[in-house]
C-alpha cells in the first residue's frame, strides 16, 4: 500500500472536492421543503397581487374627489377580501372597501374609515389626504415570470412562503447525499449495551448522523464492524449505493488497523492517508467509482471537527447549496495564544462580545481531542495556520461555526 507525506488541510479538501458534481434534482412537496436546497431558479406562475388591494379598512373614492376636504360622496357599494365590487366607482361615489379587498374600477385610491363620518348612504371625508401606501399595486410583491428564488439556496420557512405565494405546489430540490457510516473496533459496543472493562461506547457515529443531516444529507448507521476482513467486507458492502461512506476508525499505522486494506479489496482507490492537521491526523481519503470515502480518526472529537471540516463541504457541494455551512467568520481573541506548531490547529472555541458589541473568541477549557465535554461547550473552531505566530488579546482570528 503506497503511502504519502501529509497534506495540508487546504490541499486535502481541494482533492476531496475535486470533480464533484451536483446530484440529480427530484420534486418534493412544499411541506417537506424545508432545508432543501433549490435545484433551479423558481419562475413565478402568476402575479402578486394579482389586483390593486386596499392596505386599510376604509373607503375606496377618486382623488380627484377628494382633493378639496370636506367632501361627501355617494356610497354604492362594498368590495371585501374574496368578494369583490363588480361596479365602478364615478365621480362623487364611493365604495366601503377592506384590507385585501380588490379596489373597484373607477377608484384610485383609499380614505381611512377613522377620517369618515357616515351617514346611511352618504360619507362625509372630513380630514387626512389618501396615502398611496394605502393602495398595493398589482405586481407589487412579484410578477409572473419573475425568478425570486434562485438555484442553489438552501429553502427556509420564508422561502417556502414565497414559493406557495408564486403558485407551486412542489419544488425540484437536490436529492440529499446518502452517507453511510461505519464504527470500526473490537473495542466498541452500541450505546445502551454495558461494555467490557476493555470496551467503550460507539458514540461517533450517532453524532455524525446528526452533523449530516443537519448539513442537508441523508445518514445511514452500517452499525459496528469487527477487526476481522470478513467483518469489514461484510458491513462495507452494505454502503453500495452510498454517495459518501465515512469509517470511524482503523486510520492510523499499526498492526490491528485493517480499514485501508479492507477498503481497497472493496475497490477503492486510495487518495491520501495522511493531513497535516490536529486533531485529525490520520485521515483517509478515496473513491469508488462515484462514491467518496473518508475515513475518520477513531478519536471522538478528531472525528467530529474532521467531518465539520471535510465532509459538510463535500455534501454542500454535492447539493449545489450556495451558502454552504463551511463560511469562515473572524473574530478578537479575548486571550493571548501560543505559537503553533507545523499542523493547522483546530481548536474548540466558544463566542462572546466586548464591550463594544464586537464579536469575541476564546478556546474552551481543554484542547485534549480524546474529551467531549469540551467539544460538547463549544460553539465554534478556532482555525490556527501551520507555524502561527503567538497571538495577542484582540488579534482577528478565523473560526468556523460548530452549528450542528
Amino acid at each position: 500500500m503506497t503511502r504519502v507525506s501529509a497534506l495540508s488541510v487546504e490541499a486535502a479538501l481541494e482533492r476531496i472536492l475535486d470533480g464533484v458534481t451536483p446530484l440529480e434534482a427530484e420534486p418534493v412537496d412544499l411541506l417537506a421543503a424545508a432545508g432543501r436546497v433549490l435545484a433551479a431558479d423558481l419562475a413565478a406562475r402568476l402575479t402578486q397581487p394579482p389586483f390593486d388591494a386596499s392596505a386599510m379598512d376604509g373607503y375606496a373614492v377618486r382623488a380627484a374627489d377628494v382633493a378639496t376636504l370636506p367632501a361627501t360622496l355617494r356610497l354604492i357599494g362594498e368590495s371585501a377580501a374574496g368578494h369583490a365590487f363588480t361596479g365602478t366607482v364615478h365621480a362623487g361615489e364611493a365604495a366601503r372597501i377592506f384590507t385585501g379587498a380588490p379596489l373597484p374600477a373607477g377608484a384610485d385610491a383609499i380614505v381611512i374609515q377613522e377620517n369618515v363620518e357616515a351617514d346611511g348612504s352618504l360619507i362625509r371625508v372630513v380630514d387626512g389626504a389618501p396615502d398611496a401606501e394605502h393602495v398595493r399595486r398589482r405586481g407589487g410583491d412579484f410578477r409572473k415570470g419573475d425568478t425570486p428564488l434562485s438555484a442553489g439556496k438552501r429553502l427556509t420557512a420564508r422561502d417556502i412562503t414565497l414559493a406557495a405565494a408564486m403558485g407551486h405546489a412542489a419544488l425540484p430540490v437536490r436529492r440529499r447525499p446518502r452517507v453511510a457510516i461505519l464504527a470500526t473496533g473490537d473495542e466498541l459496543v452500541a450505546p445502551g449495551e454495558t461494555p467490557r472493562a476493555d470496551q467503550i461506547i460507539s458514540s461517533n457515529p450517532y453524532g455524525l448522523a446528526a452533523m449530516i443531516a443537519a448539513a442537508g444529507g441523508e445518514p445511514k448507521l452500517l452499525g459496528i464492524a469487527r477487526d476481522t476482513h470478513e467483518s469489514l467486507a461484510e458491513k462495507i458492502a452494505l454502503a453500495h449505493d452510498a454517495d459518501i461512506l465515512l469509517t470511524i476508525g482503523g486510520a492510523s499505522v499499526g498492526d490491528h488497523d485493517l480499514v485501508v486494506p479492507a477498503l481497497e479489496r472493496a475497490g477503492m482507490s486510495l487518495g491520501f492517508w495522511k493531513i497535516a492537521m490536529r486533531p485529525g491526523k490520520p485521515l483517509i481519503f478515496g473513491r469508488r467509482g462515484e462514491q467518496r470515502i473518508v475515513g475518520l480518526p477513531g478519536n471522538p472529537v478528531s472525528s467530529l471537527i474532521c467531518t465539520r471540516v471535510f465532509v459538510v463541504p463535500l455534501i454542500a457541494k454535492l447539493l449545489d447549496d450556495g451558502a454552504p455551512a463551511s463560511r469562515a467568520r473572524t473574530a478578537a481573541l479575548s486571550v493571548a495564544l501560543p505559537a503553533n506548531g507545523p499542523r493547522a490547529h483546530y481548536m474548540r472555541g466558544r463566542r462572546g462580545h466586548g464591550d463594544d458589541g464586537a464579536a469575541t473568541v476564546a478556546p474552551v477549557s481543554s484542547q485534549d481531542s480524546s474529551l467531549l465535554t469540551p467539544l460538547a461547550a463549544a460553539d465554534c473552531l478556532i482555525v490556527r495556520p501551520p507555524h502561527a505566530l503567538a497571538l495577542a488579546p484582540g488579534s482577528a482570528v478565523t473560526t468556523l461555526d460548530l452549528d450542528f
